[in-house]
């Protein structure tokens, strides 16, 4: 029986008299049922309780890493400035212990990438494989707008030519893609990218009100996963909602230090 209905249970038979001051007693009941069934979905993102997370530079390493089935670990920062020049910057560990499958992850500040960039993407692909860690793919982490969607998609295809083929393609998305955006131009990417992990988070925090994007999810027909935040919100009711697409792959954790 559900909180809400033990406390119509235990109130039912009480007659009420609305012309005099309810009994403290009451009311003081009432609060507690509100807060406990509006908090019943919605609960504080504990990474011990998921199988897949983000590493990022400067976050130390958790125990919760010797669960995890799926690293996202990340390797690099691609930037360009305004002459148009574009730039490498290696990130994090070179190769982790952990016994999960791996992705390499980058963050992508330009789509303007030359032959550098690509030959030191490769080469960090190669470094984990001799290390006998061969990773699934990489992952690109770049906040393109909704209405560059199709420029994103572009560079995808191009890029999916020159990884080589044994690797996936994994990409990050925002919230509002599938709101906001052309659903179509993502549904497109089938082939070329193996999955989009949307991004429930910005910063540290939980971006507020994240739930009503989520219902656009359901339009998807490539691979998805949610993207949360440790220590965030999560209304595991939507967990259960997504799962019912055959599309949907889970949860992924943004670890943070303590």
């Amino acid at each position: 029986m559900s909180i809400l209905s033990l406390f119509l249970t235990r109130y039912s038979a009480t007659q009420i008299d609305f012309q005099r001051p309810a009994k403290k007693s009451f009311w003081r009941a009432a609060a507690v049922c509100c807060l406990l069934t509006c908090n019943a979905a919605s609960a504080e993102v504990q990474a011990p309780q998921y199988r897949q997370f983000w590493l990022w530079a400067g976050v130390k390493p958790q125990p919760v890493l010797q669960q995890a089935e799926q690293l996202y670990v990340l390797q690099g920062q691609i930037n360009g400035d305004r002459q148009g020049r574009v730039s490498f910057t290696r990130q994090g560990p070179a190769v982790m212990s952990a016994q999960a499958q791996v992705w390499l992850a980058y963050r992508v500040q330009t789509l303007v990438w030359d032959e550098a960039v690509l030959r030191s993407i490769r080469n960090q692909l190669q470094s984990w494989q001799r290390a006998g860690r061969v990773p699934l793919g990489i992952q690109l982490d770049f906040d393109a707008s909704s209405y560059q969607l199709g420029r994103y998609a572009d560079f995808l295809r191009q890029l999916r030519e020159q990884l080589p083929a044994q690797y996936r393609l994994s990409i990050t998305g925002l919230l509002d893609w599938t709101r906001t955006g052309d659903v179509a131009t993502l549904n497109s990417l089938t082939g070329t990218v193996d999955e989009l992990v949307v991004q429930t988070y910005q910063g540290r925090h939980s971006v507020a009100g994240y739930e009503r994007y989520l219902a656009s999810l359901s339009q998807l027909r490539i691979p998805f996963k949610v993207g949360l935040v440790q220590g965030g919100e999560w209304d595991v009711d939507w967990q259960r909602r997504l799962q019912q697409s055959p599309y949907y792959r889970g949860e992924v954790v943004f670890l943070l230090n303590p």
